[in-house]
């Protein structure tokens, strides 16, 4: 199923309301996992540029790889000024990216979108060998009271809702096919803070958030509403957060 058309209209929630990455898991992939300034990857899936920029920070060189033209042109204008920024309209199955041009791929926020036979063959063709692949999410901690109670609305008013990160499940089927049961798994404690405008601005970026033609949405932003009031303190908003990684090399 083509979800390029999912996140239409949702670049400027998504910039504001979406979290980067923990510095401890940017600071791995560069002494622990081989990146470095001369390095280049392909960011597949990259939306506007979260997970890029920070790579973009280190002096790598991004292929930022995104079919949905806001959310591309977002990142555009997000990075358009580092020098080794490039702007893809490709796909996972289709990165138009040149064979063997990468030494890394990496995907935040996207590959439970992705056809995952197809985006497996098209990391085997664009990776130098010896590459590494790296599934990157920043995914609610459901131990939270906050994050089961959102849980519930998202749940109530939200028919695309699968659950957080796409409905992803912890070592899923989907992961260790594509990795051949062949990976490593790490996370990092990531907790976010929120404003109150900041917090909806998160809730609503999600591609399965109802929108404001929606008949229910009034009632939908109301309860969202109302759950930051309860666990905010001091106007801000603690959401329990880890940043998760399955990471390896394709056989």
């Amino acid at each position: 199923m083509d979800s390029t058309n999912n996140f239409n209209e949702l670049s400027d929630d998504y910039t504001v309301g979406r979290p980067i990455y923990v510095k401890d898991f940017i600071d791995s992939l560069y002494m622990r996992y081989g990146f470095a300034e001369d390095s280049i990857i392909a960011d597949i899936g990259a939306g506007t540029g979260k997970f890029s920029k920070q790579l973009l920070d280190r002096g790598s060189t991004v292929y930022c790889v995104e079919p949905n033209h806001d959310m591309r042109n977002t990142a555009i204008k997000e990075l358009g000024k580092y020098q080794r920024f490039h702007a893809v309209n490709g796909t996972a199955a289709d990165t138009k990216m040149d064979d063997e041009s990468v030494d890394f791929i990496t995907t935040a926020q996207a590959f439970h979108w992705f056809d995952t036979s197809l985006f497996k063959k098209e990391c085997k063709r664009i990776i130098h060998k010896n590459g590494m692949v790296f599934l990157i999410w920043n995914m609610r901690d459901m131990s939270g009271d906050m994050n089961q109670k959102s849980f519930e609305i998202f749940s109530k008013y939200c028919p695309q809702f699968k659950g957080f990160g796409g409905g992803i499940k912890q070592n899923d089927i989907r992961i260790r096919q594509f990795f051949d049961n062949k990976y490593e798994y790490i996370e990092f404690d990531n907790p976010i803070s929120y404003d109150r405008n900041t917090f909806i601005s998160r809730s609503v970026s999600g591609s399965y958030s109802l929108k404001k033609s929606d008949a229910d949405y009034d009632r939908y932003i109301e309860e969202l509403y109302k759950v930051f009031e309860q666990y905010a303190e001091n106007d801000k908003l603690v959401m329990a957060n880890k940043t998760i990684v399955y990471l390896g090399h394709l056989g």
